[in-house]
């Protein structure tokens, strides 16, 4: 028997849920959830898994729908303009540091922005890495 406290925990969509509560019964076992007291060893269990996964599923969907028509909305008006750009708007400073030959991830940690968002700016302004080789002794 597999046990879920929510079953939101368990998938991310009704298709999931779905095919967990398949490999969980092809394996001779049988799910509960305890948060809404559904076992789909029965029949009823299982089609109020189904009713309730599909309702969740469509909640989220509207949420996300309502959720799009008020960023269209705030984009029209001008109020929404996204997150700001904080690890490009250190593009100069990030090209500074490599230049000096500063190793990305030490500029990562110099500026606080994360490695990744070092190896964007290289990218998108077309940086060189300066890899210093220490002289032959």
């Amino acid at each position: 028997m597999l046990v879920s406290t929510k079953w939101d925990r368990l998938a991310r969509s009704m298709r999931h849920l779905i095919e967990i509560v398949d490999t969980v019964k092809g394996k001779g076992a049988s799910l509960r959830i305890l948060g809404m007291h559904l076992d789909t060893e029965t029949a009823t269990g299982t089609m109020m898994l189904q009713v309730l996964g599909a309702v969740a599923e469509h909640e989220r969907a509207s949420m996300l729908e309502r959720q799009r028509e008020g960023i269209a909305k705030a984009k029209a008006e001008g109020k929404y303009k996204g997150r700001a750009k904080t690890a490009m708007a250190k593009a100069s400073e990030v090209e500074r540091l490599l230049a000096a030959g500063v190793t990305p991830t030490e500029v990562a940690r110099k500026l606080g922005i994360g490695r990744s968002s070092v190896y964007r700016a290289m990218r998108e302004r077309k940086i060189k890495r300066v890899v210093s080789v220490a002289p032959a002794s």
